[in-house]
């Protein structure tokens, strides 16, 4: 056997190994949700024909040629009783792109599909793309809204760059359609959400409204605009739905994650927040409702955050980060919340739409100062005590 024959046998071999290996819950516990042991998705998720030349003559040592660095923020949905990732795949390049796996339990076997997602390339500044919302519209199609990234060539940073919301709408995951980039008030625009259902018969978008690439500036906070024609996509007025806050989760910035859960008693939206510490910053996953008739309108927003890094999850190319746009509902009314860690791999936490609004509506709001917080925890202990006869 070859040394190109026996490498090439290791990796395949491995790469099944992968695939087959089960998950299941840890002992974490808080009664919201359930964290699983293994992340769903990884760079050695790849299938190994994307990064192996298999061709021994011009590959003698099987050596990578195309390698992949990380696998993570995923968009997510659920189709015939199958779940979907659409995650972003980043080359050792840097450069991000789009490729779907597939999975019968939502938990373990993520196996992608034998190609990537090829987009339209109709942005000829466009450099990137990453971090795609899937959208289940009740016009008929499936939407991807995600971040196009270009060169700020108006500035001589080098690194400096331009964020827009790309729009791309399908039927099957396979083929695409590019729509122009989404156009907005505001000069940057990451993690654009499209709400599933229109909205006074127009397309409904949350935004996120910054003033830099990084820093957000003004923007106040998750927004809420309207739109005529998705086909030529442009918003005028933001309206702020969920406040960026001093000295809270959010303080640095926000943004829309998964795509808005619809439930009985309102939209369940699992975002992120974003906050300074003497380590650089720290992202993590919170929850807010708003009403069912009037899904710019804030109904319930529980204290502090939902999900944060913990364990390997702080350690990777951007530590100290969970970061979600993807979310599936099942039949049981079941919620798979996908997660990156640290921009470098992929959960999932499970809970229910009943435990989500549980924790929304009766767990307190953040009253914003340390006295009141304490004031806040002590009545919680005193009926407690009570209740333990102490």
């Amino acid at each position: 056997m070859s040394l190109f024959t026996e490498n090439m046998r290791k990796v395949f071999e491995k790469y099944e190994e992968i695939i087959a290996t089960p998950n299941r819950k840890t002992d974490f516990y808080n009664g919201i949700f359930d964290r699983w042991q293994n992340p769903v998705l990884t760079r050695d998720h790849i299938p190994p024909f994307w990064k192996y030349d298999l061709d021994e003559q011009r590959n003698p040592y099987f050596m990578e040629r195309l390698g992949v660095n990380a696998v993570f923020n995923s968009g997510a949905i659920y189709l015939n009783g199958k779940y979907y990732l659409l995650a972003r795949v980043e080359g050792n390049d840097r450069k991000s792109f789009f490729a779907v796996a597939e999975s019968s339990s939502g938990t373990e076997g993520f196996r992608f599909w034998d190609r990537p997602v090829v987009l339209p390339d109709t942005e000829p500044q466009e450099t990137n793309v990453y971090d795609m919302r899937l959208t289940k519209h009740e016009d008929g199609w499936i939407y991807g809204i995600f971040c196009s990234e270009s060169k700020d060539t108006n500035s001589t940073e080098l690194s400096a760059a331009i964020a827009a919301a790309g729009i791309v709408r399908t039927r099957d995951l396979v083929t695409w359609e590019r729509l122009p980039n989404l156009k907005t008030r505001s000069p940057q625009q990451r993690n654009v959400v499209l709400h599933p259902e229109f909205v006074n018969g127009k397309y409904a978008f949350f935004t996120r409204p910054q003033d830099d690439f990084i820093n957000t500036g003004s923007g106040g906070g998750i927004g809420f605009a309207l739109c005529e024609d998705i086909t030529r996509p442009e918003i005028g007025e933001e309206i702020i739905v969920s406040h960026r806050k001093y000295h809270t989760i959010t303080e640095a910035k926000n943004g829309a994650g998964a795509v808005p859960i619809k439930t009985s008693k309102g939209w369940i939206h699992i975002a992120h927040g974003v906050r300074n510490t003497a380590a650089g910053l720290r992202y993590v996953i919170y929850l807010f409702v708003t009403a069912l008739n009037e899904p710019y309108r804030l109904i319930a927003e529980p204290s502090g955050f939902l999900i944060a890094p913990l364990g390997e999850e702080r350690v990777g190319d951007v530590s100290n980060v969970v970061f979600t746009n993807g979310a599936i509902v099942n039949e049981q009314n079941e919620v798979f919340i996908y997660y990156g860690s640290s921009d470098t791999r992929l959960h999932v936490a499970t809970t229910t739409v009943d435990k989500l609004l549980d924790h929304a509506f009766n767990t307190p709001p953040d009253p914003l100062r340390s006295a009141d917080c304490v004031k806040q925890r002590m009545e919680l202990i005193e009926r407690n005590l009570k209740l333990m006869n102490r």
